[in-house]
């Protein structure tokens, strides 16, 4: 059993070293401007690739390996890295925010699907799709995180959003049809409701009056007065509302519907869908906004593309191929999120 024990060991060993190889390999091959240079980062879920993208050519300079299946990503609390979410794997890579350089793995972070930070930075929280579970840990900083509670939470726990307060988080279960609030001090459960069908993506309208939550399952997004466990309102958009991106005006929120293909606009204050943007390739799934709100960048989970949409004309003007089923995205110089939600 020892042995065993010690040739599973030196064999996730050899995984490793093997993985932190080829990334350094990969990443030698872009050219040293490109390294300088701020790039985009685009996860390839379907291929345990990250893909480089350079901001001023929208060329791809890049493939880097990761885990497997790498779906989200979030900023360290102070930018010193980009954390990548291997969620079979079971590990996490830290890239450089700005190049995608691989910096470090961590190891036995089990099943981390989506991933974030509450808004004080005490607490970091991954959901186990796969598990059925939350999982809470105390930030150290530096990468330093304890286990606080593995709590289970069915059925496939997806998408988060954080109170301001850092509190609270909510999370939507996909296949339960709910919402649950957790107590993030506790570590309990405080409340779940029913939403709908395959509820994902998750955000708080200003002053955190209302939590709308897109129904990946349906063609609405629901608004949910969370104080009170209630649905007050449904919002018609396309077909498959999954995720949401602030427009940083202070008033309208992006949400992407993957099968009908197109990105809605929605008032946060009258909650109604005032605007659309269509004829997208396949699959509009995470969404980036540029630093001066120009445009939207957006991956398309079942094109092998990622695209780039002018905000003034709400025109796509360009598709970029990457690897299979593109899911996160991020850069940099990117506009503020304006909301206590992941990234």
């Amino acid at each position: 059993m020892r042995n065993q024990f010690l040739g599973r060991a030196a064999g996730r060993l050899v995984v490793k070293a093997a993985c932190a190889v080829l990334a350094c390999a990969a990443f030698a091959g872009i050219s040293a401007t490109s390294a300088r240079a701020n790039n985009i980062v685009v996860l390839n879920s379907g291929e345990a690739t990250l893909s480089l993208i350079d901001d001023k050519t929208h060329e791809v300079v890049g493939t880097v390996p990761t885990g497997k299946e790498p779906h989200h990503l979030f900023p360290t609390p102070d930018n010193s890295s980009l954390i990548v979410a291997n969620s079979v794997s079971n590990n996490l890579l830290f890239v450089d925010p700005k190049t995608g350089k691989p910096q470090r793995w961590i190891e036995n972070i089990e099943d981390p699907y989506q991933l974030g930070f509450s808004p004080d930075n005490k607490w970091f929280v991954t959901t186990g799709l796969r598990l059925d579970r939350l999982d809470i840990y105390h930030y150290g900083g530096a990468g330093n995180f304890t286990i606080a509670k593995r709590l289970p939470l069915s059925a496939m726990p997806s998408h988060l959003a954080f109170t301001k307060d850092s509190n609270t988080v909510f999370v939507s279960l996909q296949v339960s049809g709910e919402i649950a609030a957790v107590d993030l001090p506790t570590q309990r459960v405080l409340w779940k409701m029913k939403v709908g069908a395959a509820p994902a993506g998750l955000w708080l309208t200003p002053g955190e009056k209302y939590l709308l939550v897109g129904m990946t399952g349906a063609d609405y997004v629901a608004v949910v007065d969370w104080r009170n466990q209630k649905v007050v309102k449904t919002i018609q958009v396309g077909k498959a509302a999954h995720n949401f991106r602030s427009m940083v005006d202070g008033r309208h929120v992006l949400v992407s519907s993957r099968v009908s293909n197109v990105i809605s606009i929605i008032d946060e204050e009258s909650l109604e869908k005032v605007g659309e943007i269509n004829g997208l390739l396949p699959g509009p799934d995470d969404m980036e906004l540029t630093a001066d709100k120009r445009y939207l960048w957006v991956t398309f989970r079942f094109a092998k593309h990622i695209g780039v949409i002018d905000m003034q004309t709400k025109k796509l003007i360009k598709t970029i191929p990457v690897g299979r089923s593109p899911h996160g995205i991020y850069f940099y110089d990117r506009a503020p999120v304006m909301s206590p939600n992941g990234a």
